[in-house]
Formats: structure tokens, sequence, C-alpha cells
């Protein structure tokens, strides 16, 4: 038996769509949808959990179709039907996301696309903090209230299409404050923005470039503004990039952030990240190696640990100064990874045991370079720089 899956987007169905629900003997749907386009007297099922419909679908013999919001195949129920055995013919509609970018008129592939249906809102938030443009598929519980809630302390306008489909239709452009305090209709699809006037780029990859771009990572130190030398050293930033695993939905603290170099390494892998640094200097420096590289970093100007009160929980830290308080206060925050530089090895006992009490599983290492240095007439030789332990705690399962 061949499923056949039918878009909806509004009022109208794509052509063919009311020969098959002419036809079919088991309509499973929305109720919205159900009520607007299931024959009458039809058999129906309305959507709520997903396992026990699936499972009268598939044992149904006979003709029948599922009524599904925008492309079934986008995020879709496409995906659950095809994991049941179930083979399946799609008339899409237009998704939303397409809906809603031409509602206002924006081109839409640049647009990085998260779904918050049936999961952790956090990765999707992690996204719009980091992205200039995202396009959020939200989910009761996981509206534009609550990205709003958690987009505090980011410059973002949320454009939110409310009752999309339905008689209630609203578009709204709103900022954060705005967001949070109002009730939504269902369902919505939410478009994060960092400026709404902005023209994109003409690109080549949907959803934004892929990262990190061009350049590679652990950049060299004159990639990036800093006082007197006072950057981390582009080994160092190599291992330690490789022990946070910076990635898309993921939300990096940098503490201690220096002149910023590790916190905007993460931000060009796609990760959300904060950086927390008292220097006022320093931190104009950050928000300037951000902007020179083209990513959104989050600078608190804050002492730490101090600083660290009422942050949005990371998932990767980074301790590049501060003393032993600074990485007792990051090893009690639940991140899944910490990593810690240190130049004075008579810190190391006590940040390891720190990280170990916490429950993580502590490795580590000295990293000793030497450059290659020109010499006059031509001749190279090899100019070390200092030493650096770098220690990493991974959270036990």
């Amino acid at each position: 038996m061949t499923v056949a899956v039918i878009g909806v987007d509004g009022t109208n169905l794509p052509p063919g769509a009311a020969d098959l629900l002419r036809a079919a003997r088991l309509v499973v749907g929305g109720r919205r949808h159900l009520d607007a386009h299931a024959p009458t007297g039809t058999r129906r099922i309305e959507l709520g959990a997903l396992e026990p419909a699936l499972a009268e679908l598939a044992a149904f013999d006979g003709p029948a179709v599922v009524l599904a919001s925008g492309d079934p195949g986008y995020f879709g129920i496409v995906r659950s039907l095809r994991e049941r055995g179930l083979p399946v013919a799609v008339l899409p509609a237009v998704s939303s996301v397409q809906r809603l970018a031409a509602a206002v008129g924006r081109s839409w592939d640049d647009v990085t696309v998260v779904s918050a249906h049936g999961r952790d809102l956090r990765p999707a938030l992690n996204v719009c903090r980091a992205r200039p443009a995202v396009a959020v598929l939200t989910a009761p519980g996981s509206g534009p209230a609550e990205l709003a809630a958690g987009l505090a302390g980011w410059r973002r306008t949320l454009v939110v299409a409310e009752d999309f489909g339905g008689p209630h239709e609203q578009l709204s452009t709103v900022d954060l404050a705005a967001a949070e305090e109002r009730s939504w209709r269902e369902p919505n699809v939410v478009l994060c923005l960092a400026d709404p006037e902005l023209v994109p780029a003409r690109g080549w990859f949907g959803g934004g470039e892929p990262v990190p771009p061009d350049g590679g990572w652990a950049l060299p130190e004159d990639q990036f503004a800093h006082r007197d030398g006072m950057v981390t050293k582009a080994e160092v930033r190599a291992l330690a990039l490789a022990r946070l695993a910076p990635r898309p939905g993921t939300l990096v603290w940098d503490v201690g952030a220096g002149s910023g170099s590790v916190a905007v390494e993460c931000a060009r892998f796609g990760a959300a990240v904060v950086a927390v640094e008292r220097d006022p200097a320093q931190c104009e420096r950050i928000g300037a190696n951000a902007a020179a590289h083209g990513v959104d970093v989050r600078v608190v100007r804050a002492p730490a640990p101090a600083g660290l009160a009422g942050l949005p929980g990371p998932d990767a830290v980074f301790v590049g100064g501060g003393g032993p308080d600074v990485v007792s206060a990051c090893a009690r925050v639940g991140a899944a990874r910490v990593v810690v530089a240190l130049a004075a090895v008579d810190r190391v006992p006590h940040a390891r045991d720190a990280l170990r009490e916490a429950g993580y599983r502590v490795d580590g290492c000295q990293l000793s370079s030497a450059r290659f240095a020109e010499l006059p007439g031509g001749a190279t030789r090899l100019a070390a720089i200092n030493p650096v332990t770098l220690l990493w705690g991974v959270r036990k399962p």
C-alpha cells in the first residue's frame, strides 16, 4: 500500500490531491486539516501522539491519505512513514519557511533552518545566537516567547507568522522584549534576524556559508588585534578547539577571554559564544576581532567568576585566564567539556583536582613548540615560544 502524503499551505491543495482524497478510505492529519479537507464519511485519525497513528496507518489495508502542513518531506512526516517501511507518494505544498520569507520579501537561500519539534530548544536557540538569519520551526513550549527569553543579551529581531495557514494568520515583526511578553497562536514559525534590513551577499551554499570559512582554523596571531602579544598562540588554540568541539547548536564560554581569539574561532565553527573579560580595552578588541571575522560573539564585561552568574548554560568552557576560583566555578556549571590553559605549572594540580571533583575525566599535555624564524642572509632558525599546559575535562556519562 502506498500512502499519499498531501501538503497543505492554506486553503488550496496541490494538483491531484482532491482525487486522492475522494478515493481514500482513511485520512490522517491534524484536526484543522481534517475539518477542512477530509471527505464526509471517511474514516479519520487525528494526529496527536504520532506513534499510535502510525501503527494504525501501517495496519490499514486500503487507500490512505496523510494531510500535513507545507512540504511533508521537509522536517515533516515523510521520514516517520518511511521509517515504518511505508511507501509514500508526496504531493508537497510550499514550505512554511518559503512562505515566511516570501511574506517579508526576503531571499532565503542564506537562512539556516532549525526545528524545535519534539526536541530540546537549546540547539535551535544556540544557532539563533550564532547565525544572522535563522528560521525556527516551533512547537508548543518552544515558540516565539521562549526563543525571545533565551536570546536576551543578543541583538535580534523576530519575524513571527502565527496561525500559519489558518483563518487568523498574522505576520508580526517584534523585538525580543515584545516577543517574550505576547501570547502567540499555534502553529507559528519564526525568522530570527540579526539585521532585518540587511541584504545578504550572494551565496552558493544553502543555509549560509559552511564553517569554518576560508582561511582554515587555528589562525596566526596576526589575524587578531591583541595587546603586547597577549593572545592564545595558534598551536594552543588548535588543540583547545579540538577538545572544545565547537559546532552549530552548541554554546561555548570563553572565560578570561583576553583578545577573544578562542571565542572568535569557536564562532567560526558555528557555535554560539559568550566571551567573559574584565578589561574594557580587551572587550573592545574582542568585538573588533569578531567583526573582522564576520562572527557574532556576545561580550560580557565583568570579572570571573562573578560575571558568570545568569549566563545561559554552556556546552563547553575555555578558561584562558583567572585564578583557581575561576577554574572551580567553571567546573561546576555542568558543561560537557572544560578546557583550561595554564602558563604557571603550580596551578595545574588545583585545576586538575577541580575538574575531577566535578565529575570530569581529565587529561592534558604541555605544548612546547618552536617556529621557523628568518636569520640574516636567508638562513632559518627555530624560535621557541613559551610552553603552555592544557588540561581538558570531559564529563563522565
